[in-house]
C-alpha cells in the first residue's frame, strides 16, 4: 500500500508511455513485499528533472532514449563500464549523490549466454547507435570478435575502432559469416515506417547460428520469424529488457531479484 514511506523509482525518457519497465519492476516490488513504486516520467528537460529527482527523494531511475548520453553530465560517480560505453541507463541516488551505471550490456550478455558461449565466437552487430555500443562492450568483454554493419559506414567505422572490430555498410557484404547475428536497430518494430521489414537481406540470415533482435514489439519480429523458419536459434527482445532490469533491481534494492515474476509480467503483457 502506498503511503508516506513508499520509496519512489521510475524511468525517464521521451516518449515513455510505451515502456514495460513499470510493469516489470512493480511486479518485483510486490513479490518481495517492498514498499516502493516505479513510475514513467516523460522528460524533455534534464536540468529540471535532476532538480526534481533530488528534491522528491527518488531512489533510482532507468534512463532511456534520448537521454542515455546527456544524463552523464549530471552524474556524480560513473561506473567504469558506463564510461567506456559512453551511456548511462541506470541511476542510483544515495545521500544526494547520483551514481550512474549501464546494465544494457549485462542484459545482452545474459540473454546471449542462455543460447551460446561468447568467448571465441564471431558476432555481427547491425547498427551503430547506443544499444550497439553497449552490446559490443559486452561481447568484447566476454571474448567475442565483432563485425559491425550499419547504414552509415562512417558510424560503423567509428564504433569498430573502439573494439578492434570489422565493419561494412548495410547489405554491402553478403559473404560475411559468423556465429551470432544481433539487430540493434528499430527495423521491424511495430508502429515504425520499417514495420514488417528485415534489417538485412533474408539470405544473409542463414550465415549464422544464433539470431538476436532487441526489438520486442512485435515479440516475433520479421528477423526472428525468418531465423525460426531456417531452424536457427533465436533470442527475442524481451530477454535483454528482462536481464538489464534484473540488474537494475539488484543495484537499487541490494536484494535477489524475483526473475520468474519479472519475466512473467513481461511475457503475459505481450
Amino acid at each position: 500500500m502506498i503511503n508516506a514511506k513508499t520509496e519512489l523509482y521510475g524511468i525517464i525518457g521521451h516518449p515513455v508511455s510505451h515502456s514495460l519497465s513499470p510493469l516489470m519492476h512493480n511486479s518485483a516490488f510486490k513479490a518481495l513485499g517492498i514498499n516502493a513504486v516505479y513510475l514513467a516520467f516523460d522528460v524533455t528537460n534534464l536540468n529540471n528533472a535532476i532538480t526534481g529527482i533530488k528534491e522528491l527523494g527518488i531512489k533510482g531511475l532507468s534512463v532511456t532514449i534520448p537521454h542515455k548520453e546527456k544524463i552523464m553530465e549530471f552524474v556524480d560517480i560513473i561506473d567504469d563500464s558506463a564510461r567506456e560505453i559512453g551511456a548511462v541507463n541506470t541511476l542510483l541516488i544515495r545521500e544526494n549523490k547520483i551514481f550512474g551505471y549501464n546494465t544494457d550490456w549485462l542484459g545482452a550478455v545474459l540473454a546471449l549466454q542462455e543460447k551460446t558461449e561468447l568467448s571465441g565466437k564471431k558476432a555481427v552487430v547491425i547498427g551503430a547507435g547506443g544499444s550497439s555500443k553497449a552490446i559490443c562492450h559486452g561481447l568484447n568483454k566476454h571474448g567475442a570478435s565483432i563485425h559491425i554493419i550499419n547504414r552509415s559506414i562512417e558510424k560503423a567505422r567509428e564504433l569498430a575502432s573502439n573494439f578492434n572490430a570489422g565493419f561494412s555498410g548495410l547489405n554491402e557484404d553478403k559473404d560475411i559469416y559468423g556465429d551470432i547475428l544481433i539487430n540493434t536497430t528499430s527495423i521491424g518494430m511495430t508502429g515504425t515506417d520499417t514495420q514488417g521489414q528485415l534489417p538485412v537481406d533474408d539470405k544473409f540470415i542463414q550465415n549464422f547460428k544464433v539470431i538476436m533482435d532487441i526489438v520486442y514489439s512485435p515479440l516475433q519480429t520479421p528477423l526472428l520469424k525468418s531465423a525460426h523458419e531456417k531452424g536457427l536459434s533465436t533470442i527475442d527482445g524481451l530477454r535483454m529488457l528482462l536481464f538489464q532490469g534484473v540488474k537494475q533491481f539488484e543495484l537499487w534494492t541490494e536484494k535477489l531479484p524475483p526473475l520468474e515474476v519479472m519475466q512473467k509480467s513481461l511475457y503475459n503483457k505481450l
